[in-house]
């Protein structure tokens, strides 16, 4: 793969670009976009600053975070707090994800989505208000692993850390996550999934894959 230097402002640009120029792939009234990576990636920076871009071009935008649709504790460490299998695949609830972000936006939807369900820290529901997205309307869902489920995105893009990178930016209490990284990697691989990938080693110097 070949890189090519680009800073956040410029990315965040130019995505925004692709996103107003394109067509959701079902049909609908509503495009969906993936910003995927570890959270020592800070994916969630990266999709405020693409929500803003898309607002300077009239487009009403949801971001919304994976964070918010965990399940809740007693599922999250039935087999351990740090369960490495758990955590690949057991503690987001996809299942939500799809009943309350992604049918929403499907054609012929309501276009009325949660943007969150479950709040980890104080573990119990967030109770938070549908937001209505309105035709023409952008879902920007952030968050690790997001790649592999079959979410109906009409524009991934994955932020990438190498492995050393990734061990040296995740805090210590949560290095026990890597191997599942690690599995992603191998069973999923993010890089030739995603429509872009952005190389974030060095955050203050990313560059990314181009786009076709």
């Amino acid at each position: 793969m070949r890189w090519e230097a680009i800073t956040w402002e410029r990315l965040s640009e130019v995505l925004a670009d692709r996103v107003a120029g394109a067509r959701p792939a079902d049909g609908g009234p509503w495009l969906r976009v993936a910003v995927d990576g570890a959270p020592a990636a800070r994916t969630g920076d990266l999709a405020e600053r693409l929500s803003q871009a898309l607002r300077t071009r009239g487009r009403s935008v949801l971001v919304v975070a994976a964070r918010g649709f965990l399940r809740p504790a007693s599922l999250r460490y039935e087999y351990g707090r740090r369960d490495v299998d758990t955590y690949y695949s057991g503690w987001t609830d996809t299942g939500a994800l799809w009943r309350e972000v992604f049918t929403p936006l499907e054609p012929g939807g309501t276009g009325r989505v949660l943007p969150d369900l479950w709040d980890p820290v104080a573990d119990r529901a967030t109770r938070s208000p549908y937001t209505q997205l309105p035709p023409g309307g952008v879902l920007v869902l952030h968050g690790p692993l997001l790649l592999g489920h079959w979410f109906p995105f009409d524009l991934s893009v994955h932020v990438r850390l190498s492995p050393s990178a990734l061990a040296r930016r995740t805090d210590d209490g949560e290095r026990w996550t890597l191997p599942a990284f690690a599995r992603y990697e191998d069973e999923v691989r993010p890089a030739e999934t995603a429509d872009v990938v952005v190389r974030a080693d060095d955050p203050r110097h990313p560059a990314w894959s181009g786009m076709d």
